[in-house]
């Protein structure tokens, strides 16, 4: 049973201007899919950039089990020679894809249409998320899953031995959904269609079509229609990781509040489909240059130079939030020190991410003077202005890499230390950002 890490308690104190170069990692998402696609390709796929996160590595041991060779030969080089669509063998132990949301859904996919029996476990985090939404349309291949109550891990998968091919509305924006239907399709006959009212980040649909998939993508009136052509023999790529635009949102908002910062974060993705939080801190007034603007790995890229700013609240509307899901915790943060009010709609799906994010960061900010007001999905800041958040409270992160690295952005603004209860789960996703943040010139250090 997966368990987690001693807590280590941080602590953010006010610093003087952010200056430098951030290198943010590898992007998260792509880097699940390449190991996940190389792994189910023929040949010997080369990613370079991988973010070496524990949230990838579990992906890249659970690639192993099911049989491809994933080796690595250096940072965030790696290569994975893979066994082929339908030729995944069924692993000998029980599969732990330990804080990783992502990790775990897309796996039970890419696993479904193949005669197997498979259990999955995760963290004390990983273990109360919803996995019905994924396991639910998986089972229109003929899949069977057999979990806890409400949907939960631990889980049994057992992959459908004559699989059908699906069309499914995506119930939610959730690219993790959508992305696990998707890879299921890939092992059943004909064609599986997946239709989204609202476009979610679309790394599957351009990372299956690098790779050779017959995957068409169509807007109609009932909404993004992705259609896949199934039992493809998917070739080995080379793919170029893009650096993550959920990781950059922290130093880049980290200097929009801490006064005058000026800051360089090169390479970052400007996937339309992820920058919902960069055009809403353009709106709030953020001094962002989006320079040398290009593409790496088949994605949009550009280096970001980012300097502290007068903000003021606005409305974000509901329409955007499946492209910025994970970036409202740090946004909530950066509304704390903006003029007026910030109103952030359509944000239910944050209170089934890695904790209900909606609540962890209203009762943080609560706690460090800030106006909050929230319903099921919105969330409402009372901005204070610049460096008017009084801060001083402890926060509790739940297990949450997004929310300890949110609170630990307050505290370099605030005018009382803020300091976080657990900030271990940041090695999932950013295991860089102390070190990283220290070079910029944040007061971040370990307490007790």
């Amino acid at each position: 049973m997966s368990g987690h890490a001693a807590p280590i308690p941080m602590t953010a104190r006010r610093s003087g201007p952010l200056t430098g170069t951030a290198e943010v990692p590898g992007d998260k998402s792509i880097s699940h899919r390449a190991l996940i696609l190389g792994a189910l390709s023929v040949g010997e796929t080369v990613v370079t950039g991988l973010l070496e996160g524990q949230d990838v590595l579990d992906t890249a041991s659970a690639m192993r089990a099911f049989g491809a060779e994933v080796v690595r030969h250096g940072e965030g080089h790696w290569t994975v020679n893979g066994v082929g669509v339908g030729g995944f063998a069924e692993p000998l132990d029980i599969i732990d894809c330990g804080n990783s949301g992502t990790g775990v859904r897309l796996i039970m996919g890419c696993m479904a249409t193949t005669p197997m029996t498979v259990t999955f476990t995760g963290d004390a985090s990983l273990r109360k998320r919803p996995m019905a939404r994924v396991t639910d349309p998986l089972s229109l291949f003929g899949t069977k899953a057999y979990g806890r109550s409400g949907g939960r891990l631990p889980m049994t998968v057992v992959g459908a031995a004559d699989p059908v091919p699906v069309r499914y509305r995506v119930p939610v924006p959730s690219a993790q959904v959508k992305s696990a239907v998707l890879l299921a399709g890939l092992n059943a006959p004909g064609e599986t269609v997946v239709i989204e009212a609202e476009p979610t980040r679309d790394h599957s649909e351009r990372m299956l079509k690098g790779f050779g998939a017959d995957l068409h993508v169509e807007d109609t009136a009932e909404g993004r229609v992705i259609t896949l052509v199934g039992q493809p023999e998917l070739r080995a790529q080379t793919v170029a990781v893009p650096r993550d635009p959920s990781s950059a949102a922290f130093p880049v908002c980290a200097a929009l509040i801490v006064e005058n910062s000026d800051i360089l974060v090169p390479g970052v993705s400007q996937n339309l489909t992820r920058n919902g939080l960069y055009t809403t801190l353009v709106e709030m007034g953020a001094d962002i240059e989006f320079g040398n603007p290009r593409e790496e790995g088949g994605e949009p890229v550009a280096d970001l130079r980012v300097r502290f700013s007068a903000l003021t609240g606005i409305e974000v509307p509901a329409e955007r939030a499946a492209s910025m899901i994970d970036e409202f915790p740090v946004l909530s943060v950066v509304a704390a020190f903006a003029e007026g009010t910030t109103i952030m709609r359509g944000v239910k799906e944050l209170r089934v991410k890695e904790s209900d994010r909606i609540d962890a960061m209203a009762r943080g900010l609560e706690a460090c003077g800030v106006r909050i007001e929230e319903d099921e999905d919105t969330l409402i800041v009372h901005g204070m202005g610049p460096g008017g958040v009084p801060g001083g409270a402890t926060c509790a992160t739940h297990i949450d890499h997004r929310i300890a690295m949110s609170f630990l952005v307050l505290g370099l603004a605030s005018r009382k230390p803020v300091r976080v209860d657990d900030a271990s789960p940041i090695a999932t996703s950013f295991p860089a950002f102390e070190t990283l943040m220290a070079d910029l010139g944040a007061r971040i250090e370990r307490s007790n």
